[in-house]
């Protein structure tokens, strides 16, 4: 259950803090087009050089997510050499996104060659052992897209290492690793919480942002 919207829809909220919001979500996610149109539309006058943010990030980004893997991975390497290296979970899941892109385009002799050069390093480790088996249960069938783990070649599974790899890139920038929209549903959720544990069972339940927005 949701408060009732009349609690709330009283209370003033700056617009301009509000347009700060979305212009930091859509440069946290190198949309650049979208940053230049919103700019432009609201009139908003930036107190930094927000290409700069954006730059150094966006090819790489697109490259993740076009599938375009390896050239990520090496326009990572050229920005930061040992950034892969020392967050070893976001290159586990570059690599084995490429072993995907190849079993995608049926290319599954490049495929077993690529992990037998690439991938059997971590066959030795316990926290990869399961998305590795995973991964390659692709090799086993002529139709991946009908295997048991055909989410490992969708849209949505390219778009979360994408994001992960988003995110290393800002840490390295010195930039924060979440948007301001995220840390925002971030601190609504644990207000929630918060409020139910005092409220009981006339709490108001976990914070659903479908819900909310459904008002």
């Amino acid at each position: 259950m949701e408060p009732d919207p009349a609690a709330y829809e009283d209370m003033v909220v700056n617009e301009g803090d509000v347009r700060k919001i979305i212009l930091d979500y859509l440069i946290h996610n190198c949309l650049q087009e979208t940053t230049e149109a919103f700019i432009s539309c609201t009139g908003m006058k930036c107190s930094f050089d927000w290409s700069a943010k954006l730059d150094k990030r966006k090819t790489i980004y697109t490259y993740a997510m076009e599938g375009n893997v390896l050239k990520a991975i090496e326009l990572t390497n050229e920005l930061a050499l040992d950034l892969l290296q020392s967050n070893q979970d976001v290159l586990f899941d570059l690599l084995t996104l490429h072993f995907v892109e190849l079993i995608r385009s049926r290319n599954c002799t490049g495929a077993l060659e690529f992990a037998q050069r690439e991938l059997t390093v971590y066959g030795n480790r316990n926290e990869y052992i399961e998305k590795l088996q995973d991964v390659m249960t692709l090799l086993a069938y002529e139709e991946p897209e009908k295997s048991p783990v055909y989410e490992l070649l969708s849209m949505d599974h390219r778009q979360i290492v994408a994001d992960k790899l988003n995110r290393i890139v800002l840490s390295h920038l010195e930039l924060p690793s979440t948007s301001s929209l995220e840390r925002l549903l971030q601190q609504v959720t644990v207000v929630r919480c918060c409020m139910n544990k005092d409220g009981g069972k006339d709490g108001w339940g976990p914070f659903s942002l479908t819900s909310f927005l459904k008002r």
